[in-house]
C-alpha cells in the first residue's frame, strides 16, 4: 500500500495523476500547507525539505518499505514500479526524463514565481511580475514548439512527462499566459484534461484545499518567515 502525503497543488496532482492512472492502491493524506501541516516533524521524517508530496510504498523494492520526496522521483519511482507510462524504448525513455527534468528545474520553478507574484504577493513588484510573466510565456513556447511535432510532449505515447507538466499547465491566465495562442499545446492539455483518470486526480484533497483560502495567516506561513526557520 502507498501512503500518499499531498496536496492539491501542481506538484500534487501530478502524483495525484501518476497513480489514478496506473489504478495501485493508495491512501491520501492532506498536508495542510495554509496551516503549517509542512512543518510538522512527522512529516519532515519522510519529507526533509517540507514540501508537498511524500509518500512511503509498504511494498517497495524487494518488499522493503521505501519513503521518497520530490515529485519528479516519485513518478520515476512509479513509472518503474510498474513498468508504466516511461517507454521501454531507450531513447525514448531518456527524451520521456529530459522533458520531466525540463519541468522540474523551467516550468515549476518559473510559473511558480509568476503566480507568486501575479496573485499573492502583497507589493506588487513590475520588474518581478514582468520577467516571471514573460519566462512563463516563453516556455510555453517551447511547449507548443515540441508539441507540434509530437502528439504528447516526449514521444507519440502518454508519459510521465505529460503527467509532470499538464499540472502546471492549469489556470494557465493566472502565470499571464493566453492559451488560445499556443494552439498545439491547447490541444494537448484538451485531450490529457479528458481522461477520466486525470478528472479523478484533480478531485484528490479538492474541497480541503477549496475550504482553506490564503489569507494573511497562511501567506506567512507559506511565504513569511515561518517558511524559513530552521527545523
Amino acid at each position: 500500500m502507498i501512503d500518499l502525503y499531498s496536496w492539491a497543488t501542481p506538484n500534487g496532482h501530478k502524483v495525484h495523476i501518476m497513480l489514478e492512472e496506473t489504478g495501485l492502491p493508495y491512501r491520501v493524506h492532506g498536508v495542510n500547507i495554509r496551516t503549517g501541516d509542512q512543518f510538522k516533524p512527522e512529516f519532515l521524517k519522510i519529507s526533509p525539505n517540507n514540501r508537498i508530496p511524500a509518500m512511503v510504498d509498504s511494498d517497495g523494492p524487494d518488499g522493503v518499505p521505501i519513503s521518497l520526496f520530490e515529485s519528479g522521483a516519485i513518478l520515476l519511482y512509479l513509472a518503474s514500479k510498474t513498468a508504466m507510462f516511461l517507454p521501454a524504448d531507450l531513447t525514448l525513455r531518456w527524451h520521456c526524463v529530459q522533458w520531466l527534468m525540463w519541468q522540474m528545474g523551467g516550468v515549476g520553478p518559473m510559473f511558480g514565481q509568476a503566480n507568486h507574484f501575479r496573485r499573492y504577493a502583497k507589493d506588487k513588484i513590475e520588474y518581478a511580475v514582468e520577467r516571471y510573466t514573460n519566462e512563463a510565456n516563453r516556455l510555453t513556447h517551447v511547449l507548443d514548439k515540441q508539441l507540434a511535432n509530437s502528439r504528447y510532449v516526449s514521444c507519440n505515447e502518454y508519459t510521465i512527462a505529460d503527467m509532470a507538466i499538464f499540472p502546471w499547465m492549469r489556470n494557465a491566465e493566472s502565470r499571464g499566459i493566453d492559451m488560445n495562442e499556443y494552439p498545439n499545446a491547447k490541444r494537448w492539455f484538451d485531450a490529457i484534461n479528458a481522461r477520466p483518470a486525470v478528472q479523478r486526480a484533480l478531485q484528490v484533497l479538492a474541497d480541503e484545499s477549496n475550504s482553506n483560502p490564503v489569507d494573511d495567516k497562511a501567506r506567512e506561513i507559506m511565504f513569511g518567515k515561518t517558511q524559513f526557520q530552521k527545523r
